[in-house]
């Protein structure tokens, strides 16, 4: 049998890889490729999930009673929040139900790398705009780029793999440039590691933003239910109502909902937890800086080496040494917040690789 396609297909999406994780770890190893949480599900959520029953019944498609008390938390209705099996899924849904073949959608690169695979998805036109040096989103530039064919733009905050946040008068004073019309997706998958004050909070004053703005929040990084799938978005009922449209009914299940709802109850247990994660990356900066790495000011669960053309062989040696990392390209390494022990074991791995780099490397921080 040939490898070759056997049926008519779009050339667009024939020639589009598929989404590839982080690669998982053996035994040995650890994984600090894929920005997972790495404590245990709490007692309470293995509980619930382990009396979970009614499998053989459909969840609520609407998962009403964690929208509920979504709303009830961020002062909405329950309309103005939607659920689906994970933030991207609902990023694809609003990409879809505004976009297509002409419209353009901006987004910062590098950032999130399910961004162009969703534009090119939906048939619309990528407008990427180069991230400033210091890894932070050039909102000036991306406001500048807006043309009569902008629908949509995404602004990653803090930014999946370098770590910078937009702040909340930048992004109000980035608003303010942008046409009522055209959605703006603030995604922030992160925000609950940020310690920055001056962060843009999607959900600390939802009567400041605008109808045309929608926050994206999930369950699976601070939460730790990446395996289950739960994201959620707070925003305008009639743009929700697009996104609940296009949506693949019935995603997401009884026990992530469930399990959900439960993380919530302990929810002051599980930033208990946040906290160590940040204060192990803040170890972790300060350790790399020290070794002479220049690492940008990272507010989510991992760190970033602007190792551009070395980045495979960098990531090579971290996996000789039992930590797997997440290469992107030639343009640098994300490397995640993990167990208490890989702080040390990511310290040293990297201490034996930043004298093989060139003088004045951009992955190093100037003399």
């Amino acid at each position: 049998m040939t490898d070759s396609l056997p049926i008519r297909a779009r050339a667009d999406i024939a020639a589009l890889p598929p989404y590839r994780q982080g690669r998982q770890a053996g035994a040995d190893a650890f994984k600090l490729s894929s920005n997972e949480n790495p404590f245990e599900p709490l007692p309470s959520v293995v509980a619930a999930l382990q009396g979970a029953t009614g499998v053989n019944r459909y969840p609520d498609a609407s998962a009403a009673l964690l929208r509920a008390r979504l709303a009830e938390r961020f002062g909405v209705t329950a309309d103005e929040v939607h659920i689906a099996a994970g933030s991207v899924s609902i990023l694809l849904q609003l990409v879809l139900a505004t976009s297509g073949p002409g419209d353009e959608i901006i987004y910062a690169w590098r950032s999130f790398e399910a961004y162009p695979g969703h534009v090119k998805i939906a048939g619309a036109t990528a407008v990427e705009v180069p991230l400033l040096a210091d890894g932070r989103h050039d909102l000036d530039a991306m406001a500048a780029a807006v043309t009569d064919r902008t629908r949509l733009i995404i602004v990653c905050s803090p930014n999946n793999p370098t770590g910078p946040i937009v702040t909340q008068t930048e992004f109000e004073q980035f608003l303010a440039r942008i046409p009522a019309d055209v959605l703006v997706i603030l995604d922030e998958a992160y925000a609950e590691f940020v310690t920055d004050p001056e962060a843009v909070d999607g959900l600390r004053e939802l009567g400041v933003i605008r109808p045309n703005v929608v926050a994206l929040r999930t369950f699976s990084k601070a939460y730790g239910l990446a395996g289950l799938r739960v994201g959620y978005a707070v925003g305008h009922r009639r743009v929700l109502d697009l996104a609940r449209s296009t949506a693949i009914p019935l995603s997401v299940t009884a026990a992530a909902e469930s399990a959900a709802l439960v993380s919530l109850d302990a929810e002051a247990e599980l930033l208990d937890r946040v906290r160590e994660l940040t204060d192990r990356r803040a170890a972790l900066v300060d350790g790399l800086r020290a070794q002479g790495w220049r690492v940008p000011e990272t507010q989510g669960n991992f760190v970033w080496l602007d190792t551009r053309a070395d980045s495979q062989r960098i990531a090579a040696t971290f996996d000789e040494g039992g930590i797997i990392v997440r290469p992107y390209g030639d343009d640098g390494l994300r490397i995640s917040i993990g167990e208490a022990e890989t702080v040390e074991k990511v310290l040293q791995i990297a201490a034996s690789v930043v004298d093989t780099l060139a003088k004045g490397h951009p992955a190093l921080a100037l003399a």
